[in-house]
């Protein structure tokens, strides 16, 4: 039986508003992201063994320029305290360098560094804290996570479930390089597993397999008979012929005996995208209709009208393709741009009646970006609250007022946007 080795979710963002009593700006920013994931598994010496792994695509750290080159650097900090965060279980830290030879490789989302730590624990529940700190900007990017660590004793049980970014050979061993970010585009080539069995003797089992949607609805279902020795098996099983649409979904992998009875299983969350489609957008009907302060009402029309959801999918991809100014790479820097403001409205703009993307300022600021001044006057004596925005290129003042006392601002007539400016700076 080959013998695989590990070669080696949750994304984080971050966005920043700097603010005082009469005057503040707003920024955007890079979305600076790393990704992480958990798995168990049984140890040699059978405690159980935690997998971390962190994930950095290149864009998320500052490279700077070297001689041979542009080279970047962080440190990744993983630590794992009892239940309550009372008590310091354990912790790791560790320095990782990237080295690029190009400019153009640094900003490509494709391109990441991947690195991975190894823990024994108790079962039971932890709280694991990671943390990246950027060695030149000195940024950094925390993520807090509870996880149930799995008890191996009841045999027999299966481990984590991993998905598999590709296998590969080095050095004449069996390798497996993990999806660490879960973003499965099921077209390529399927949805690819890695798990263990534990047991204390040969058996034959039923092995089930079934991705569901987060209402619970099953839109996949298969299952096979299987033999198992005593001990560690590993398993490579891999989801073919199944097309899902944009979103998150859960995979399950279950062993039942011959009565059918369920004695162990694992789940684990993932988001299905498609070709063209960043892994941001989860909700495709509701990312078209946030194009209205992009494109025109035919072109959302004709998204719109698709007969059903792949030809839908489509026709968005074509509309941003033809926005793309470097085809060539998957990373398409207008839609960045332009869903990371959507993104800023609906987190900094949404009131209790309206979605920030719909608001008067959600549009001001698709449209035309953030703006050069903000003149915040929210406890005004003889008028209500308003802000005035500034854009110095356009020689253009916005006013904004809350009519209504509950941060619903609304643009002024006296300062409407209209004609050329209503297009989508960039």
């Amino acid at each position: 039986m080959k013998k695989y080795f590990l070669i080696f979710g949750l994304i984080l963002f971050q966005s920043s508003i700097f603010s005082q009593v009469e005057y503040y700006t707003l920024s955007i920013g890079t979305k600076v992201k790393y990704y992480q994931d958990f798995l168990s598994f049984l140890a040699e010496d059978g405690k159980t063994k935690l997998d971390v792994f962190i994930k950095v695509p290149y864009p998320s750290v500052q490279f700077i320029k070297t001689g041979q080159g542009f080279e970047a650097g962080y440190s990744v900090t993983v630590s794992i305290y009892n239940e309550d965060e009372d008590r310091l279980i354990t912790e790791k830290i560790w320095n990782e360098k990237i080295v690029s030879i190009s400019f153009e490789q640094t900003v490509q989302e494709s391109n990441f560094n991947l690195s991975h730590r190894s823990f024994e624990l108790n079962p039971g529940a932890y709280r694991i804290n990671t943390l990246l700190t950027d060695k030149d900007s000195r940024a950094e990017f925390s993520s807090e996570n509870i996880l149930k660590i799995k008890d191996f004793s009841q045999r027999p049980v299966l481990s984590d479930l991993m998905l598999v970014e590709k296998r590969t050979v080095v050095e004449g061993s069996n390798k497996i390089i993990p999806n660490v970010s879960r973003d499965i585009i099921t077209e390529d080539e399927g949805i690819p597993l890695f798990f263990e069995l534990y047991q204390d003797s040969s058996s034959e089992y039923k092995m089930e397999y079934t991705v569901s949607d987060l209402e619970g609805n099953e839109v996949f279902n298969s299952s096979e008979k299987r033999k198992f020795n005593k001990g560690s098996n590993q398993i490579l099983y891999t989801i073919d012929s199944i097309s899902l649409n944009i979103g998150k979904f859960i995979i399950k992998a279950e062993v039942k005996n011959s009565d059918d009875e369920v004695l162990s299983s694992a789940a684990k969350s993932f988001m299905s995208r498609w070709e063209g489609v960043p892994s941001t957008i989860t909700d495709l009907d509701k990312a078209v209709d946030q194009l209205i302060y992009i494109a025109n009402p035919d072109e959302i029309s004709y998204m719109e009208d698709a007969k059903d959801r792949n030809e839908k999918t489509k026709r968005f991809v074509e509309f941003w393709k033809k926005r793309d100014k470097n085809p060539s790479d998957e990373y398409n820097a207008i839609f960045n741009e332009y869903f990371s403001r959507v993104a800023f409205a609906d987190e900094n703009f949404t009131s209790y009646s309206l979605e920030g993307w719909r608001s008067d300022r959600g549009m001001v600021l698709i449209i035309l970006g953030i703006p050069d001044n903000i003149d915040r006057h929210p406890f005004e004596y003889y008028s209500k609250p308003y802000e005035v925005w500034q854009y110095y290129d356009l020689n253009r003042s916005f006013i904004f007022i809350d009519n209504s006392g509950f941060g619903d601002y609304r643009l002024s007539p006296d300062t409407p946007l209209y004609g050329d400016l209503y297009r989508f700076r960039y």
